[in-house]
């Protein structure tokens, strides 16, 4: 189990860091759509600042605010819109994740409608990886007593 040491210092920085690590996260996500980066890598960001979280104020304490039922719901619900987009296209007459054909139901043209259903597809991608590393790390912290 994780204790919490009481360091002015690491709390500190921990506090400056975790903003900014989670602002490079959503720029991440962003930035997927024209290079290198997305869902993946912003979830792993994420989960790396709530990870830190836990390491500098205690891991009782930051579950209390992040319940497991919390990362449940993250858990499924980053799955659920990843599938809940590709079966709308489906449903919509066009092919599992062809995002053009959102442009049935949105006010936006086909290029722009790919556009979007990827980034939803990377946002549902996000929660999902960042909430199983969250889970992942506070099993092995908690040495399966929580």
């Amino acid at each position: 189990m994780i204790r919490r040491n009481d360091d002015l210092i690491i709390e500190t920085l921990a506090r400056l860091l975790i903003p900014f690590i989670q602002a490079f996260a959503l720029y991440v996500l962003f930035l997927g759509h024209y290079s290198p980066g997305g869902g993946f890598q912003g979830g792993v960001l994420v989960a790396a600042s709530l990870i830190l979280l836990i390491i500098a104020f205690d891991l009782e304490k930051t579950t209390k605010r992040f319940s497991e039922k919390f990362n449940v719901i993250c858990n499924g619900g980053g799955v659920f819109i990843y599938a809940g987009i590709g079966l709308l296209c489906i449903l919509l007459g066009g092919n599992l994740l062809d995002y053009s054909v959102l442009s049935k139901i949105l006010p936006v043209g086909p290029e722009e409608a790919r556009a979007l259903g990827i980034l939803g597809v990377e946002i549902g991608v996000e929660i999902t990886v960042a909430a199983c590393l969250v889970s992942i790390f506070i099993d092995l912290a908690a040495n399966g007593e929580n």
